[in-house]
């Protein structure tokens, strides 16, 4: 079964850290363009991060120097490790696969609209991320 799955979201305080996971089954996640995204009550999807093939990574500012990526290769799994969590992050977290570098960068400056979700070849099914004191 070809497939994404993301785990590892929950309740944080203000401050604190979380560790989100993006387990690849059916494909290699290194065979494609990851993108992590997340999506906030009443708001667009939003893309915070692409990891491609060659190991670039690209953060969008509101998380740059706080998420940082990993990946286990014998795993299939790739992580999302976030740090200095605000309310701000608050939001659904999913991962994306996809073929185009050139698209995921795209959104990290546009919103993902349900339009558009269908240009990923695989989603996840998303993890809750609430940092609330």
């Amino acid at each position: 079964q070809v497939q994404l799955e993301e785990s590892g979201g929950g309740l944080v305080q203000p401050g604190g850290s979380l560790r989100l996971s993006c387990a690849a089954s059916g494909f290699a996640l290194n065979d494609y363009v990851i993108g992590w995204f997340r999506q906030a009550p009443g708001k667009e999807r939003e893309g915070i991060s692409c990891v491609e093939g060659d190991g670039s990574v690209y953060f969008v500012d509101s998380v740059k120097g706080r998420f940082s990526i990993s990946r286990d290769n014998a795993k299939n799994t790739m992580y999302l490790q976030m740090s200095s969590l605000n309310p701000e992050d608050t939001a659904v977290y999913y991962c994306a696969a996809t073929t185009s570098a050139l698209r995921c960068r795209l959104h990290l400056m546009v919103a993902v609209t349900n339009s558009r979700r269908g240009e990923y070849d695989y989603w996840g099914q998303g993890t809750q991320v609430t940092v609330s004191s």
